[in-house]
Order: C-alpha cells, then structure tokens, then sequence
C-alpha cells in the first residue's frame, strides 16, 4: 500500500471508536518501491484482526476470495477494510456486498482504490501489469453504485489525485 492510502485509513481510524474486530479483504502485504508498503493492522491495536487474501503471504491469515469469504462459524465484523484491492479484480462490487454482509449494523467498511488516472499496476509487486492480471482504475460513480446498499458513504477522490477513497456504514440489516 502507499503512503496517500495508508493515510486515509489512519485518519479515519483516529476518528472512530475503537475498533474491536477487524477484518481486511485483500490484506496481504504488497512491498513496492513507495515511501510506505506495510501492513495496517498496527493502526487496531488491541482488536481482533483476521487477514484474508486469495494469495499466501505476510499479513494473511485465511486463504480466500473477498468476493465470497465467510468466517466458519459466521459471525460479523465492526470493521471491514479493503485496500488497493477492487482495482485488480472484476468482483469489485462483490466484494462491497460481501463486506456489507460481514458487517454489523453501525460497522464500517474503510475502502481505497486506485482511481481515474492512475497507472495500471500489478497486485503482485506494484510495478507493471503481469500477463492475464486484471485491471481497472475505480470511478466515483461505479463505487457509489457499489456503496448504496449501505444507507451511507462518504467518498473522497480529492484528497490523493489518482485515488479513490471512501468511509461507508451499513445503517440497516442489509444482506
């Protein structure tokens, strides 16, 4: 992750409630050549963190596809995060709807993405575009489409040009 992502989600961590349990989509570690390429997870000290990633690697505890994780036994979440992750996948939207019913109502779901103008990069090592990788920059209308099912979204595409960032809560049952 990069240094204009990794802020985002620390600046709104600062402003929540203390989370309790955690679970990030996507959560496996991309080191690149970017002023910052670490984990998260030290931004919920003290919560329960589960990682998930279809790829083995630091930062994962299951192995599994965002779009259709659920924990066994189910159980829901006060936080989902997903970073620099539906840009590299065409289940983009799945995997909103997946967080949507991973969460309790009242959760959170903490989103960056790489947006409109951004260069094509590679979910392996950040450089280019490996052959047969999927790949598409994040518009504001796709993730607002993608967000309304959770009663509220707040998307930011100014604050780091190039990204996509939003704050979304499920206000009601949902999925």
């Amino acid at each position: 992750m990069h240094e204009g992502a990794y802020k985002f989600v620390a600046r709104v961590v600062t402003q929540l409630e203390p989370r309790k349990q955690v679970l990030e989509l996507g959560s496996r570690t991309v080191a690149g050549n970017w002023p910052y390429s670490g984990s998260i997870r030290p931004l919920f000290p003290g919560s329960e963190y589960v990682g998930v990633d279809i790829a083995h690697g630091e930062n994962v505890d299951f192995l599994g596809d965002a779009a259709t994780w659920r924990p066994e036994p189910f159980r829901q979440f006060d936080t989902v995060v997903c970073t620099e992750t539906l840009e590299h996948t065409p289940e983009a939207e799945r995997i909103c709807h997946n967080a949507l019913a991973l969460l309790h109502v009242g959760g959170v779901f903490i989103l960056t993405a790489a947006g409109v103008g951004r260069t094509p990069h590679s979910a392996v090592d950040g450089q280019g575009l490996r052959p047969g990788e999927y790949y598409r920059n994040v518009n504001r209308e796709q993730l607002r489409q993608w967000l309304a099912p959770f009663g509220f979204a707040m998307i930011d595409t100014a604050s780091t040009p190039g990204d996509i960032y939003a704050l979304a809560v499920k206000l009601g049952p949902g999925t």
